[in-house]
């Protein structure tokens, strides 16, 4: 590749977006050449390279610049080299405050799911998979050139078929190759969108490019030509977020997945969904953004009201948790498009809290189904008697993801409810429904499996083991943390995204509500109050 140096304040010499993507993955590779007679080398191997790259995430995030929107289109650490530069594609990364967090989580949650849950049976591929998935995921959040962000949302497939088809539960099969059709089918129609887009737009700006910014900032689509490109893109991402009617494949991949795939699963994969969305759909296609908004924000609903009575309806408590993710991206998807700073923030706050909250969710029903080889829910009864720790710690991830005040599910949803509620009115009271329901469903399971007498089988539940408390800090640490004091991520967050909205207001017919009005703060205007003077006199 010949380099091509992308000005950026933040950059450095070292490329360490590049580090973070080949990173897993060489270490993906030298697992698979180690020795077969020494099995634990391969997990070493794999912990190390994984936690090598959260290192490096958490590096990130430390020398990130709070507030710097301008340099590469407000996109630091840019590393921009040609790749195929006849056909305009390049090795274009950059990260801003809407995919910061998503790049720490998608670091940190790897090497946790990797040293603290067994695959039980051939751990070398296992760990090899796992290891490219992170480099898929990570190149998705990183990548700025659109013929890339595809390559890594493809790549992400296959190490997720292979982890659930090899290591998952009875039906594995059949769920592994419904998660891969589906996806692969949005997936064609995104190809098609992204090539016409290269193409149509290379007329305006002298040649093919699938620079993403380039694309965004430079080039003007005719109406309907908007419409039909931003519908390509947004099929796919509908099907990966998933949105209803979408979203069958989601449960069933929840339910036959291994514990380290839910984890992953519903921790940073749902979210390429929504944050293409965001970064690729309201970025690229403002107007036709704009003028589809109110299918999207009418999905987003449904989707949480639905997702809601479907979980409550469940008799297996890791489909049950599942559902619960229809719901959850709900709000994420309520928030993108309702354009409003407040609740495009809470919506990305949301990502990373619903990746760390769920992730939490299936960690436990994992432990639960290794200790007692079920999760139907009838069968478990009164676990809180015998391993009051373990029942402890599910509390406090199960109230995360209610959205109680003091934790950080409620964060994110209060933010996404309150900017909804300016431009989106009565989506938002409809959303809040979805709030009450969550603490239905939760509360109620929770009752059925913790409360009550242990069985005869229940009687011998092991209480929480040290490893798996260990595993267990790191979400509960994030899930205090971000309830009590969210500020760090608020102020990293909130430039990127009010430049996106300054983005879409120039470029579409929607009106950025003033700020006070966003903020919650109502004022009657001068005539407004003549008026009312007049009227008591």
């Amino acid at each position: 590749m010949l380099a091509v140096e992308a000005a950026s304040s933040s950059a450095s010499s070292f490329p360490i977006l590049s580090a973070l993507i080949f990173t897993p993955m060489i270490g993906a590779i030298v697992v698979l050449l180690t020795s077969r007679s020494r099995p634990e080398y391969a997990k070493m191997i794999a912990l190390l390279f994984s936690v090598v790259t959260a290192a490096m995430t958490v590096w990130l995030l430390a020398s990130f610049e709070t507030g710097a929107v301008d340099a590469a289109g407000g996109f630091q650490f840019v590393s921009q080299h040609d790749w195929i530069e006849q056909w305009g594609i390049g090795w274009y990364l950059g990260v801003d405050g809407i995919s910061i967090f998503l790049v720490v989580l998608t670091g940190v949650i790897f090497p946790i799911a990797i040293a603290g849950i067994d695959p039980h049976h051939d751990e070398k591929p296992y760990l090899a998979w796992m290891l490219m998935l992170q480099a898929g995921v990570m190149g998705s959040f990183l990548a700025l050139d659109l013929f890339l962000f595809f390559v890594f949302f493809e790549i992400v497939l296959v190490p997720m078929y292979f982890l659930i088809g090899g290591w998952g539960y009875a039906e594995r099969r059949y769920a592994a190759t419904k998660f891969f059709l589906y996806t692969m089918f949005g997936s064609a129609f995104m190809l098609v969108g992204l090539i016409a887009t290269a193409i149509i737009a290379g007329d305006q700006l002298g040649g093919v490019t699938f620079d993403l910014v380039e694309l965004a900032e430079g080039a003007e689509f005719a109406a309907s030509t908007g419409r039909w490109l931003f519908f390509a893109f947004a099929i796919a991402f509908a099907v990966k977020v998933p949105l209803v009617p979408l979203h069958t494949w989601l449960p069933d991949a929840h339910t036959q997945a291994p514990t380290a795939g839910s984890v992953i699963l519903a921790g940073v994969m749902l979210k390429l969904g929504t944050y293409g969305l965001l970064r690729f759909g309201l970025y690229l296609f403002p107007d036709a953004a704009w003028w589809s908004r109110p299918l999207w924000l009418t999905l987003a609903v449904i989707g949480i009201i639905y997702g809601a009575i479907a979980a409550t309806m469940q008799t297996d408590l890791k489909r049950l948790v599942a559902y619960s993710s229809v719901a959850h991206l709900g709000f994420i998807v309520l928030g993108t498009f309702a354009f409003t700073s407040q609740a495009i923030t809470g919506g990305v706050i949301q990502m990373v809290n619903h990746g760390v909250s769920t992730g939490a969710l299936f960690l436990f029903v994992g432990w639960v189904y290794e200790r007692r080889k079920t999760r139907e829910i009838a069968e478990l009864s009164g676990l809180q008697k015998v391993a009051p720790i373990f029942a402890a710690g599910f509390t406090v991830v199960m109230l995360s993801s209610i959205g109680v005040p003091g934790l950080n599910g409620f964060i994110g949803e209060y933010l996404v409810l309150l900017g909804s509620f300016q431009t989106a009115r009565w989506w938002a009271v409809v959303a809040t429904a979805g709030v009450i329901l969550a603490a239905l469903y939760l509360l109620w399971a929770y009752q059925r499996v913790f409360h009550g007498e242990p069985n005869e089988d229940d009687e011998s539940f092991p209480e929480l083991r040290a490893t798996e408390a260990l595993t267990l800090v790191p979400f509960l640490l994030a899930i205090v943390f971000v309830g009590i004091y969210p500020k760090p991520m608020l102020d990293r967050i909130e430039p990127s995204v009010d430049r996106l909205v300054t983005h879409v207001a120039d470029h579409s017919g929607f009106d950025v509500p003033e700020l006070a009005t966003q903020r919650g703060e109502f004022e009657l205007h001068g005539d407004d109050e003549a008026g009312d003077e007049e009227a008591d006199g």
